[in-house]
Formats: structure tokens, sequence, C-alpha cells
């Protein structure tokens, strides 16, 4: 490390001050007993011993603190703090304070923010497992009823055997999901752009989510009728999986008999904004915060058992950010909930 001393000399130089008006003094009452010693001789001698004292103070001090601090940077280094390490020692107290003064509250950041990742892992283990054990042991129950028996039961073993279907099918797509966003999460998202008619994609999934809309009797609407098409610059696919999860949820968490709206609108600086809202109960404030949170479901019993892995959100949020775009929440009790995305509109 290199050694940075302090440019301020005040010290130095009051504490020469000093010595040379002390020696002054000295001077001046010998002066009295030996006739030699004169006003023009002490005169001649005041300069050098004070640029002396001066010198020799001023080194001695900055080796002596230097010695001191030089033990903290190293034992700062020990606790691999490299903005602090790699910065050069310094004598001056002010800015050493300074310094680990701002190490100290950094240290104190990264202590929290470990805090609250430990929390959040062990608060995604404990989701992880009740995600996966559910559907173990639907299709273990069924298993085990065959077993006992129930196998030789023509019409018994078809359904126990097509609902532990169901169970795998879920236990499938949990662990796809959660395969997908491990992805997104380490940067390994692949995307392929291109220009594509957002008004159709929106359509595509309108077509594929019909059905499970009219078991709830909502309609998947636009908010007006398109009759030019909205071009923007993406990766289809992904952009259809995002539209697919978000209108999925809508239909999920909405009121039966209720809507699903969808609205393409322009923004400044080539930009458009596709929105899906719907009429359902709506969510609070304090849940908005952690939507986008891998497993947070609002509503814990009535959410699992409409199924889904719990990770629509947090896939969502990872595209749209992979697009370097945004994603808004806007939702009140009782009101239902819109969720918008940005794209890039292209000609």
């Amino acid at each position: 490390m290199a050694i940075s001393f302090k440019k301020s000399y005040k010290f130095a130089v009051k504490s020469a001050s000093y010595i040379t008006l002390f020696s002054v003094a000295c001077l001046a009452i010998l002066k009295e007993f030996y006739p030699y010693i004169t006003w023009e001789v002490i005169a001649f001698y005041c300069a050098p011993l004070f640029l002396f004292s001066f010198f020799v103070l001023q080194y001695r001090v900055e080796r002596f603190i230097y010695r001191r601090v030089k033990k903290i940077y190293d034992d700062v280094s020990l606790l691999e703090s490299s903005t602090f390490r790699n910065k050069p020692i310094t004598t001056d107290m002010a800015t050493l304070t300074m310094e680990v003064q701002k190490f100290a509250r950094d240290k104190k950041i990264e202590i929290e923010t470990l805090k609250i990742r430990e929390e959040y892992r062990r608060e995604f283990l404990g989701n992880v497992s009740h995600e996966l054990k559910t559907p173990l042991f639907t299709v273990q129950g069924y298993l085990l009823t065959l077993l006992d028996g129930a196998m030789n039961d023509k019409s018994l073993r078809k359904k126990y055997l097509q609902r532990a279907e169901k169970g795998v099918e879920r236990l499938i797509y949990i662990v796809q999901d959660l395969d997908m966003i491990t992805k997104m999460e380490v940067g390994d998202l692949n995307l392929t752009f291109s220009v594509f008619n957002i008004i159709e994609v929106v359509q595509n999934v309108f077509d594929l989510l019909e059905m499970k809309a009219d078991k709830k009797g909502i309609m998947l609407m636009f908010d007006q009728k398109y009759i030019k098409p909205v071009m923007v610059y993406a990766d289809r696919e992904k952009i259809q999986q995002v539209i697919t999860n978000l209108v999925v949820n809508s239909i999920k968490y909405g009121k039966e008999n209720g809507t699903t709206e969808v609205a393409v609108e322009d923004l400044v600086n080539n930009k458009i904004i596709v929105r899906v809202k719907d009429n359902g109960d709506g969510i609070e404030a304090k849940h908005i915060p952690r939507l986008f949170e891998r497993f947070y479901r609002v509503d814990k019993s009535g959410a699992r058992s409409e199924g889904g892995s719990g990770l629509g959100l947090a896939i969502v949020k990872h595209i749209i950010e992979a697009h370097e775009e945004k994603i808004y929440v806007e939702s009140k009790p009782g009101q239902g909930s819109e969720f918008s995305f940005t794209l890039e509109k292209t000609k």
C-alpha cells in the first residue's frame, strides 16, 4: 500500500513555534549572563530551529501515527473489503475516520442484506416443500389405495390412475417452471428477437384459454377493436408466455361471470404498454411489493386450490426485465387488478 501523509502541517507548525519561542526565551535569559549572546545571534538561530523542529515533528508524528493506522488497514483487509484495501494508507485522521465509518455502514448494509436473503431462502424452501408435497401426497394416496385392493375394481382403477396422473402433471409443471426461472436468474435466458403483431399474440392467448375462462363465465376481450396491427420488436414466444401467465392469473383470481380486458396503448419514445385488467377482488397494498416473488400467494388456501406452480408472476418479471422493459401493478381491494408491461414498438 502507498503511504499518503497528511498535507496539513498545523500540528507540526504549532509545536515548532512553541519550541522556537521557548528556545528564544531561554536564550534571552542566558543573554543576561553571557554578553556574547546578542539579539542578532538569537534571530539567526530562530529560523533554522523552527524549520528543524517542524520537519522532525512532522516526520516522527506521521510515522508514529502511520504504524498504528496501518494496523487498522491490515485488520480491515482481513475482512476482504476490496474498496478499503485498495486505497492508499492515509494518516489524515478526518479522512481515516470517514473511511472507517463508510466501511462500517457498508458492512452493516451487507449484513442486513444477508439476513433478508437468509429469511427469503428459508421461506422459499418452505414454499417449494409445500408446493411439491401436495401433488406428491395426492399421487401417493391414490397409488396406495390401488395397491390396497382398489386395483381389482376396473372403474375405480381408471379413475384413481387419472387423478394420480394429474398430480404427476402438476409436479412436472412445477419442476419445469423452477428450471426455467433458475435459468433466468443466472442469465441463461436466450431471447430470439423478431418483429410481430402483439394483437395477434393476444388473440392466440384468448383462443387457448377460452375454455378455461368459460368454466367461470369470464369473458376475454380487448378494450377496443384493433383494425391495424401493432408491431413490436421482442421475443414472440416469451411475450406470449407473459400474456398467457397474466391472463391465467386474471381468470384464476377473477370473479365468476366477470371480464378480463387487454388494452394496447402507445407511449412516448417508440414504446407501447400492454395492460391486462380484471374485475376480481383486487390485492391489498401490503402484498403488491411481493407479488413477483417465487411461490408468493396473496390468498394461500384459495390460490393453491386453483393449482399452478406459484411461479407465473416471477417468470413474467424475469422475461420483461430480460427485454430491458418495465412491468407495473395497480390494484385496489374490491376493484380488480391491472398488470401492465412495456415493449419496443416498431413499424
